[in-house]
């Protein structure tokens, strides 16, 4: 069955704080705007427990920051739709098409906003116990594990601040990292206090055990130089992040490590075309940073519209 097209002025691919903060601007414009997201809305930060860098606020869960950012953008008229998956995108022509599970959206302007992705577990048997065990999404899967033995894997902000939340869950946790924490001194402080964590620094897993589904794990700690076994149910897994980029990387120009090239403008080679947030090849990604590529990208697709509509 052929989909139905639908018109829509503006279509934000990603809906983390850069395209939540375009559908923000888009939506007090008057346009026609819609936000699609292939996972969780608010990307990377949605589970953050405690940010005390966001202008405005002393400390603020990511959820809670989230939550009325997405409020605010439905209020003034934009669509978010976070289970259409997209399928494709077709970004060269004047007429940009969007194409989803369920809708092709024909679109004279596309914001790309689609942000990290989490680094997969680099071992062998990670593709067999995916989604059975092996995890990359606290929010999404920590539910499945009440009361059981979780391992949340690296050292930064992110991963700690997952072990903070999974811990609401965890039977035992264990967060394992091959280094020193490169986590901020707050989110260090609160993991610490956890009786129900154990840290394991310098410790690298090294081979993942279990029939259908993961049972035990096998680490070694690089100070002793031995090896020893867990038994664990789940692992959750934040070891880094790459650029999503899948759906678009033929299209538009890149820089060698698969971010997009745009200035500060968020213009990308391609006409009607914005890149805003983490997706795009700039020197520092922060939230506010990622908030302001949002409102520059909103403002000047509008000034790119009224253009369009002027010659029509």
């Amino acid at each position: 069955m052929d989909k139905p097209s639908v018109k829509k002025d503006i279509v934000i691919v990603g809906a983390g704080m850069a395209g939540l903060t375009a559908a923000l601007y888009a939506g007090r414009m008057n346009l026609e705007t819609i936000v699609l997201e292939n996972a969780i809305i608010g990307g990377q930060i949605a589970n953050a427990t405690g940010i005390e860098n966001y202008p405005g606020f002393m400390s603020v869960s990511g959820s809670e920051l989230i939550g009325t950012l997405q409020n605010q953008a439905e209020h003034f008229g934009a669509t978010i739709d976070e289970f259409d998956v997209i399928e494709r995108l077709e970004l060269q022509n004047k007429t940009k098409l969007v194409e989803t599970a369920n809708y092709i959206y024909e679109t004279p302007v596309v914001i790309l906003a689609s942000g990290m992705n989490r680094r997969k577990l680099p071992l062998a048997e990670e593709p067999k116990y995916a989604g059975r065990g092996v995890h990359y999404c606290e929010l999404c899967d920590g539910h499945m594990y009440q009361d059981k033995i979780i391992v949340v894997m690296g050292g930064g902000n992110a991963a700690v601040d997952a072990a903070n939340f999974l811990t609401k869950y965890a039977s035992k946790l264990y967060l394992i990292h091959r280094s020193q924490f490169r986590a901020d001194e707050v989110s260090q402080e609160r993991i610490r206090k956890n009786s129900k964590v154990e840290i394991m620094l310098e410790t690298e897993i090294t081979k993942l055990f279990g029939d259908n589904r993961l049972k035990q794990i096998e680490i070694f700690d690089k100070n002793s130089q031995t090896s020893k076994m867990l038994d664990v149910d789940a692992i959750f897994v934040n070891i880094g992040v790459e650029p999503n980029n899948s759906l678009f990387k033929d299209q538009v120009k890149m820089s060698a490590r698969g971010h997009i090239l745009a200035g500060e403008d968020c213009r990308t080679n391609l006409e009607g075309v914005f890149a805003a947030g983490d997706i795009r090849e700039k020197e520092i990604h922060q939230l506010t940073t990622a908030a302001s590529d949002g409102t520059t990208a909103a403002l000047l697709a509008e000034k790119y519209i009224s253009k369009l509509r002027e010659v029509q």
